[in-house]
């Protein structure tokens, strides 16, 4: 017997295996049910989402021998239906019979009885191509046709029919069908089949197919021809020239902090690997929705291409402005992909043109080139030399953030960044850039502190809402001056950060402890305690002036000695580090004994 397609193979028999389109199943069931046929239906909505199956279905349920309504598949009018060989369900390819003498010859046709069942069935597919005067020879038979007749139109584009055609017909819009349907059907056709799979190449399948159940089977059949049993994830990839969500999530990172060697690195990769740059395009776009969502929710659970800690990464580098403006540039260029020539060179000019959105005003200059331009505004005349500043601490140069606005050619910068104790002892002060639990690694042989004494703590309560408290700039900046002085009493609490586990089940004390463990020690001076949070709303939690109090006595109980709690959330601590960092090295920081902090009261 001859090798059947899948998507023909595994097409629906019953209203029953269809999948999505409930709406729809259920309103010609209970039309059937109640004897409140039209004779004339519209099914429209894009392809492969069961617009013919459907029109079968409903013929099958028409004209089963077991009685209206029944699907049995066992009789010859189901069994004609199926295999479209029942002369009284007459299917037409509107594509191929546009003119208005086919039309007349199907009208002539229309006056005679159904053979066989009891409803004569006239399904014309992509009717949309039919010419206007056909369309006008076929109004006044749509309209009131015989008894025993009845016509079911699809179509892709029901926008291009008369509006006459389309008043006279019930009409449904068939919807893509959604992913978690797509995929438990792709598994149980591979469960027929007998074949093993990947969960990670079914899902990939369900990406593809783009809400179309008979792209999906059909990709699958060429994915089984080429990757035989088992099916893999990597098989899929190489089959269809994917890029691996590692792979793509890096280009966005380099995108995004406009390093162009890492760019052009991967991109000659991806040439190299055979990547489809149309599906790369649309891959980047999915993840840069789900940075937007991720940014306005901070719930996981809503993003459909981001996982584990990829959101959090994204967010830092990419707020909702440049998201919006990337956005743009990548919409333009997959307009622009049918119109140019090379894709590939195209694409390559939109991620520079990306990563341009990236680079501010000021960029930290190599080193060589930094001194020739020194010595060239040496050679011009000045009106008179400026005064030396004073000296200012030592920037901070070791750490590991980099402002969204620099690129550093001679320098490789990781995807993810990893967290160095070593440098982050040369300034005491942490910057926020991994989860703060990677802060405890350092402080293992430490003798871990007492529990928190309930009785000296203020209150034990947090709410939700309330007053925020705000640091000014310049305080920030003199905090962090402030900072290096202190950085063995911040190691110390840093070590103390293990004891609230232990406090997240104690009933009193457990929101706090929670909260607080949620973030870390990013720096520490004599009246202030600035504490670096991953999420946003921690963060907004954490700096409520109604909260101040609890939190204070919290951290006294700690560190030993009463401070000023202040929270930054990690992109904010990011960028009053860089800033840090650019003063430093301008020598605009004021010295420590020149450091006047503004601190809000609490009281």
């Amino acid at each position: 017997m001859a090798y059947r397609a899948l998507y023909n193979k595994y097409r629906p028999q019953t209203f029953e295996e269809v999948a999505g389109q409930k709406a729809i199943v259920r309103t010609l069931s209970n039309a059937i049910k109640t004897n409140k046929i039209a004779h004339a239906y519209l099914f429209c909505g894009p392809r492969g989402t069961g617009k013919t199956s459907m029109a079968r279905l409903f013929a099958k349920a028409l004209n089963c021998e077991e009685g209206l309504g029944h699907q049995c598949g066992r009789c010859s009018s189901c069994l004609g239906i199926a295999s479209g060989t029942h002369p009284d369900v007459i299917e037409i390819d509107a594509a191929s019979n546009t003119s208005v003498d086919q039309v007349r010859d199907l009208i002539s046709q229309v006056q005679y009885a159904p053979m066989k069942g009891k409803y004569k069935i006239y399904i014309i597919d992509e009717v949309h191509m039919i010419s206007n005067a056909a369309f006008n020879a076929l109004l006044k038979t749509l309209e009131e046709p015989p008894d025993h007749v009845i016509f079911i139109l699809a179509t892709t584009e029901p926008q291009k029919l008369l509006p006459t055609i389309i008043s006279r017909c019930q009409r449904y819009d068939f919807t893509k069908i959604e992913r978690k349907e797509m995929i438990e059907r792709v598994k149980y056709v591979l469960e027929q089949e007998n074949i093993a799979y990947e969960q990670a190449s079914v899902e990939e399948i369900a990406s593809l197919s783009d809400g179309g159940m008979r792209d999906a089977l059909s990709l699958l059949d060429q994915a089984i021809a080429y990757c035989g049993d088992p099916l893999t994830e990597e098989g899929i990839r190489d089959l269809f020239g994917l890029a691996s969500k590692k792979e793509t999530l890096e280009l966005l990172i380099a995108t995004a902090e406009g390093n162009v060697s890492d760019i052009l690195e991967q991109l000659r990769h991806f040439e190299n690997a055979g990547i489809d740059v149309t599906r790369l395009t649309s891959t980047l776009l999915s993840m840069l929705k789900d940075d937007l969502v991720y940014l306005k929710t901070g719930d996981p659970a809503l993003l459909s291409t981001l996982t584990d800690d990829q959101p959090s990464i994204v967010s830092s580098l990419i707020d909702s402005q440049k998201a919006n403006e990337m956005i743009e540039v990548l919409l333009k260029a997959q307009l622009d992909f049918k119109a140019v020539a090379n894709v590939r060179s195209y694409f390559e000019l939109t991620l520079l043109r990306m990563a341009n959105l990236s680079v501010g005003p000021t960029v930290i200059k190599p080193a060589a080139k930094a001194k020739e331009e020194t010595a060239v505004a040496k050679e011009e005349p000045a009106p008179a030399p400026a005064p030396e500043l004073p000296p200012s601490p030592k920037p901070i140069e070791e750490t590991e953030v980099k402002p969204e606005t620099q690129a550093l050619p001679e320098e490789k910068k990781p995807v993810v960044p990893e967290p160095k104790p070593a440098e982050e002892e040369v300034s005491g002060i942490y910057t926020g850039t991994t989860p703060p639990s990677f802060l405890l690694e350092e402080e293992e042989e430490e003798e871990k502190a007492v529990l928190i004494d309930k009785s000296k703590l203020s209150s034990t309560k947090l709410v939700n809402e309330g007053t925020p408290l705000e640091l000014d700039e310049k305080t920030i900046m003199g905090i962090l001056t402030l900072a290096p002085k202190f950085k063995q009493e911040r190691k110390t609490l840093v070590g103390k950060w293990p004891e609230l586990d232990d406090l997240k089940l104690d009933p009193d004390l457990g929101d706090i402890a929670a909260l607080i463990s949620s973030g870390g020690p990013m720096a520490l001076c004599q009246d202030v305690l600035i504490l670096c949070f991953e999420k946003t709303r921690e963060r907004n939690k954490a700096v409520l002036k109604e909260n101040q109090k609890t939190i204070a006595s919290f951290i006294e109980s700690l560190l030993g000695r009463k401070v000023f709690v202040y929270a930054l959330d990690r992109k904010e601590a990011s960028k009053y580090v860089t800033l840090y960092g650019k003063l430093g090295q301008a020598h605009e920081l004021p010295s420590p004994k020149e450091v006047e902090l503004s601190i809000p009261s609490i009281d």
